[in-house]
This record gives C-alpha cells, structure tokens and sequence, in this order.
C-alpha cells in the first residue's frame, strides 16, 4: 500500500514538474501582435533599431512574460536592448522601464534563432493589450563594400535584414522603415509592398505574417559618417582624500570604415576636405565634468599641441586633434589626463561609507568602445570595495603600489565590452575608510627626515680620527 502511495506521488510530482517546465519554456501562445512598426536609423555607424508592438493577449489566462527574437548575427553585434512599456493615450501617456533578459526556448522550431524575454510589470489579462517600445543598438554591423577606397571615393556599405520582422507571435500587420544618411542608394531588395521617398525606404505593410516569418533583403548606400571606434579604453580614477581625483585615459582608436588604398596626399585633403576624404575624420570632441584642471593631451612621441578646452559651470568640452588624419583602417594611440575636485564625486553614505559617484562610459561623443576598462584606485586602507553599476560589467580587484605606500591600494576593475554611447551612466564604488591612514605617508615622510637630521647631527658630533 505505501509504495502504490509513493509511486501515485512520485508520478504526481513529475507530472507537475513536466507542465511547470513546458509552461516557462516556451513562449505563451495567447499572445498576437496585432500591430508592429520598425524604425532603422542608418545614419551613422551605429545602428538604433525602434520597435513598436501593440501585444494582444487572446488566451485564457494571465501572462507577463513577452519572447523578443533575433538572428545570430544581430546577437553577435547586438550593443544593448531596451523595453518600455507605454500607459495612457496621446499626451498622457507614460512609460514603463522593463527588463530584458537573454532566453532559451528548448521546444522553438528548428529555426537560427536568439531569444530574449520582456518582463511585464503586471501580467495582462484575457482580451487586454499593451503597448511595448523595444530599441536595439549594433555595432560593426555595416559592412563596407568595396572594402577597399581611394582618398577621393565615397564610402559604400551594406546593410543586411529582413522587411518581416523575425518573432515567435502571429503578427496581424507590420510596416519597417530604414533611413539612409543621404539619397544616394546604390540598390536595394524589394518586397512588394515597398516604397521609397527621399531618404526612406519603406517595408509593407504586411498582413497576417506567420510565426518566425522572415524575408531577407539588403541596403547598399553611401555612408560618409566616421566609422570612430575606440577597440580600447583603459580609464583610470585615482581617489586622494587630500582634496584630489587624477583621471587617467589611455585610447587605442581605430578607423573601422573601408580601408584607405593608395596614397595619402595631405594638399588634396586640405584643399578639398569635403570632397576629399569625406568618410575620414581629423577632430574629435570630449566631454569632460564641470571644474576639470591640469588637462593634458599626448601621445608616444609627447605632448599634442592642437587640443581646445571650453569650460563652463556646468560641463567642459576638449576638441582634439590627432597628429593625422585618420583614414579606414588608420589607428591612433593617445593619452587624455585631467584632474577633479574631490567634493564633487566623492559622497558619505548613511552606514557611513564613502562612495565614488562617477560617469561610466567614453567621454569621446559618438564614440563606440570595443572594450572598456575602468579602474579604480581607493586610497591606501580602503576595505569593503563594492561597485555597482546599472548593467552587467565584468568586476575584480587588483593592488597597485605607488610611492611610499606601505600595504598598497585597492584597485576596483570594471570591464565592458560592446560600449556604445546609450550605456553611458552614473556607477558608485563604495568602501570603508578609516582616517587614520591619513596621516601613514605624512608620518613616513616626517620620520624619514628625522631620521636624517639625526644622522647628520650624529656624523658632525662623532670623531672618527685616529688621533687624539
């Protein structure tokens, strides 16, 4: 009798599992999208795609959990993606923040595809809809074609997608528009209904798509914005409490775009700059905190000379210039030093610790980061480092050692790969700090000189002669 109980348990519990598994690994079939509106922003070397979906529940009970899905190559390239709930009509609409999360969907169709799910705030009844606003950011997603130009030629790149929109949902209607930078389209795939005015082409709109539908097409079209990508920034914060912060950057920027053949003729590029070389840059624009000091701007060979600091209450804005002009393919090393007040960064929390309230990200405008590396050097006798940042980032701590340090510092590393302008924000660093290691290097330096004055009074008092 007991074990017909256990077996009857045994077989309960598994079959409760079983469901519980199905459940949360595939994507709630009630959901219909029953409008869906793509904007893709091609204008530059970063690529922002806005998603508008009115999703329709049209099951039988609650659900909150939204499947999102991509193609390997845009997950390869994918920078960041964001989601929004909309509330409200017309002027009064406001919007929710969700989270994304990356997904697996064990019983999807065997189709190449990445998933992701959106996290409703509330779960949406039977028969209600919402509004989602999804934005995608990719980096190195255009690919220049030819690879190779000469200094007087426009550059050309390809754009690669699909005019439906790959998801897991029925899609009752979907229209996508692509923007260029400019009229100039070299070709384009149609997929009837399309049309294009200006500097738009238009996707649709398309009736009653089935789950997973794609239909591939690709944008050739002159693209002359600088294709700047920092492949790595090493940031340096170091903290005194002596009323101190010195910012350290080490650049290794890179021209991404088609890469330069032939040779370069700085009187053609001068004379006709607009014409010549459209698609290089020669000026870049950092922005850089309120109250910055003692900036300087070098390389391997010394100090750049061409750099313009504009300083307001508010902000500060460096213009550099490298040594050359950079072409596709080009790189440039540099340095960028300055120094901060202390008061304005450094904050006392209630449990008394002491936090780092700094920005994260590339101070560089319109600036794409391959990888970015922030270090934070605590002052001697920090303990308890504990970073927190508003996305994931790769952390450790490290110890550097500086001139008359005795047990070192703690350096707190945060590292993030795909950087691109979106992601910059405010991080904290909190630790713990006791005063009195203020006063170890003032001490050192106190009793080294000392020590000296004793051993100079001791060699003028001592007779070390033979005679007496």
């Amino acid at each position: 009798m007991e074990a017909w109980i256990r077996a009857r348990v045994t077989l309960a519990l598994t079959l409760f599992a079983l469901l519980f598994f199905v459940s949360r690994s595939s994507p709630p079939r009630q959901f219909v999208i029953s409008n869906a509106e793509r904007r893709i922003d091609l204008s530059s070397h970063i690529i922002n795609v806005h998603l508008t979906l009115k999703v329709e529940n049209t099951g039988t009970r609650p659900a909150s959990e939204v499947v999102l899905a991509l193609t390997p190559t845009e997950v390869d390239h994918l920078a960041m993606v964001d989601a929004l709930a909309i509330k409200g009509k017309r002027k009064k609409t406001t919007s929710v923040h969700l989270e994304v999360k990356p997904t697996e969907l064990p019983d999807a169709p065997p189709i190449d595809a990445k998933y992701f799910t959106i996290y409703l705030a509330d779960p949406l009844n039977s028969g209600e809809s919402t509004t989602l606003e999804v934005l995608y950011v990719f980096m190195h997603f255009l690919e220049p074609f030819p690879a190779e130009i000469a200094q007087s030629e426009s550059q050309l790149v390809f754009y690669h997608d699909t005019a439906l929109i790959l998801s897991p949902y029925h899609i009752k209607q979907q229209t996508t528009f692509i923007k260029t930078p400019s009229t100039k389209v070299e070709s384009f795939i149609r997929v009837e209904p399309t049309n294009r005015v200006g500097t738009e082409i238009k996707y649709g709109p398309y009736e009653d798509c089935p789950p997973y539908s794609i239909s591939p097409i690709h944008v050739h079209f002159e693209n002359n914005s600088p294709f700047a990508v920092v492949e790595e920034l090493v940031q340096e914060i170091e903290i005194s409490h002596w009323g101190n912060i010195q910012v350290t950057e080490h650049y290794t920027l890179v021209h991404a775009g088609a890469r330069h053949k032939g040779v370069f003729s700085r009187v053609d590029y001068q004379s006709r700059q607009f014409s010549n070389g459209a698609s290089s840059f020669r000026y870049l624009l950092a922005r850089l905190p309120a109250r910055v000091h003692s900036v300087y701007y070098r390389d391997e060979i010394g100090n750049i000379s061409s750099s313009h600091l504009r300083t307001n209450s508010l902000k500060s804005e460096l213009e550099i210039e490298p040594r050359y002009p950079l072409f596709g393919g080009w790189k440039a090393t540099f340095v960028i030093g300055y120094g901060l007040p202390l008061q304005d960064f450094l904050f006392e929390s209630s449990d008394d610790k002491r936090y780092l309230n700094f920005t994260f990200g590339c101070p560089l405008i319109g600036m794409v980061v391959d990888k970015l590396t922030i270090k934070v050097v605590l002052p001697e006798g920090s303990t308890d480092p504990s970073p927190v940042v508003p996305f994931p980032v790769e952390h450790r701590l490290e110890a550097k050692y500086s001139s008359l340090d005795v047990i070192g510092r703690t350096v707190v590393v945060l590292e993030k790969k795909n950087f691109v302008p979106m992601h910059n924000s405010h991080f904290q660093v909190y630790y713990t700090f006791n005063p009195i290691f203020m006063l170890a290097e003032p001490l050192m330096l106190a009793s080294a000189f000392f020590m000296f004055f004793v051993a100079c009074v001791a060699y003028i008092h001592i007779d070390l002669s033979i005679r007496k």
